[in-house]
């Protein structure tokens, strides 16, 4: 993974955890598999919504780690092993996957749901406190 330039500039001091982000964005985005839709939601949230078909809710997984939301999908062994299955065609996918996606400050999961083939994770962004501080002035005299 290459380093960003920008937030290497000397000017540019504590923005160590930025740079972490835009990497960790840049390695989630080079990832192609499952395909993902992001939807911005009604209530100011946001729905990421995963295609998954072939998947049961026992061999899929979402966490929340560091800041990032995993989902993880590992595929069991069904019945005959690969070697034994003589394929015409395979078009569907049938590996694991780990697809990443890194949170903003706050943001919350409230439910995933598996429906259809599609994994439903839903993500609220609760309103941020307005503070205002005030600096009090000393006298230098």
């Amino acid at each position: 993974m290459t380093r960003t330039i920008l937030f290497d500039s000397p000017f540019l001091l504590g923005f160590e955890h930025t740079r972490d982000l835009i990497e960790r964005a840049a390695k989630a985005a080079s990832e192609s598999y499952p395909p993902y839709n992001v939807e911005q939601a009604e209530n100011g949230g946001v729905r990421i919504t995963l295609a998954v078909a072939g998947f049961s809710p026992e061999q899929l997984q979402v966490t929340v780690e560091g800041g990032q939301l995993i989902v993880a999908g590992k595929r069991d062994a069904e019945g005959r092993s690969e070697a034994e299955r003589a394929f015409l065609h395979r078009g569907i996918a049938a590996r694991g996957f780990v697809r990443t996606f890194v949170l903003a400050e706050g943001m919350e999961v409230q439910a995933a749901t598996l429906e259809h083939g599609l994994l439903h994770i839903d993500l609220a962004r609760p309103e941020p406190e307005r503070l205002i501080k005030r600096i009090p002035i000393r006298s230098a005299g």
